[in-house]
């Protein structure tokens, strides 16, 4: 099965089970090499892609399987407020915006978050 470069999975930590429906963007922050990409310095930082966590809490297609991705640093922005708005809870956090260092596109990146209202938590995944 093909994947995205880059997925996710987002986990309620207060209710224990997957958090559906979290919308999800990722963004080009910054190139390690302009060389091998089309997106030039003027365009930084740029959104490659948007998506929404399936029930599972998963986003495994934000890119095609085929899209090869720059090194560089890249920022995964889940967007915390409205999924708590939408299960009737207040939260300390808006948004949720992890920033990583994109360094060997040979390889799977997965940045799993387990969110509360009030805290979260986050960890390069497999």
């Amino acid at each position: 099965m093909s994947r995205s470069p880059i997925t996710c999975h987002v986990l309620d930590a207060a209710l224990g089970k997957p958090a559906p429906g979290v919308k999800v963007s990722l963004d080009v922050l910054s190139l390690a090499s302009q060389t091998a990409s089309a997106v030039t310095p003027e365009d930084l930082p740029k959104t490659l892609a948007s998506g929404v966590t399936n029930a599972d809490g998963r986003c495994s297609d934000l890119l095609a399987s085929e899209t090869q991705l720059s090194p560089g640093v890249y920022k995964m922005t889940f967007f915390s407020g409205e999924y708590f708005e939408s299960i009737g809870s207040n939260t300390f956090y808006p948004l949720v915006e992890i920033t990583f260092t994109y360094a060997d596109p040979k390889q799977h990146y997965h940045i799993p978050l387990l969110i509360s209202p009030f805290s979260y938590t986050t960890y390069r995944g497999s």
